[in-house]
């Protein structure tokens, strides 16, 4: 299985759109870790803000999608779009070890997680790859909006392999789960 994973789109077409070009030629499913339409009271308006295109891109790829809901997603979103986005944390079983789909803002503590499970979080829009206490965290940074004068960014997870990539799909960084 290969997994493209986003977060933190806040309604940026042009980002999504382009990430979307390569899932469509390799991807089996695309994994939402939050925050998909609205840009938030924080944050500036991102560039190329069509929330209704994120909208028409995304439920036409409704069967590919797992997604979380972010602290900008709301019951209005759910709406809109036609893939479940209510949930504040998926659970997925990958060969040995889980991992836990959630955007970052609830759950601080892990106690229910193995030494060497994932934690695939959002939300601080800062692509990170490391190990803490056994449980490997692993956040693709944001799409639209990133921090800490990273770029829009992205990451795949295929044979035990966490890659973050920019959106011309150079690699940012690499962490070998396994």
């Amino acid at each position: 299985m290969k997994y493209y994973i986003v977060s933190d789109i806040h309604g940026s077409s042009k980002n999504i759109k382009k990430v979307l070009e390569y899932f469509d030629q390799d991807g089996d499913y695309l994994l939402v870790l939050g925050d998909i339409l609205y840009h938030g009271p924080r944050n500036d308006v991102p560039e190329n803000y069509e929330p209704k295109e994120v909208i028409q891109l995304l439920n036409e790829r409704k069967d590919k999608i797992l997604a979380v809901r972010g602290n900008c997603d709301g019951e209005v979103d759910q709406m809109v779009l036609n893939f479940p986005i209510t949930s504040d944390y998926l659970m997925l079983p990958f060969d040995e070890y889980k991992i836990f789909m959630t955007h970052g803002h609830l759950y601080k503590e892990f106690l229910w997680m193995n030494k060497n499970d994932v934690v695939l979080s959002g939300h601080t829009h800062i692509p990170v790859a490391n190990k803490e206490d056994g449980i490997i965290f692993l956040n693709p940074g944001s799409i639209s909006i990133p921090k800490m004068n990273y770029v829009p960014s992205f990451a795949i997870l295929e044979n035990h392999t966490y890659t973050i990539y920019d959106l011309d799909k150079n690699i940012m960084f690499e962490y070998k789960i396994k």
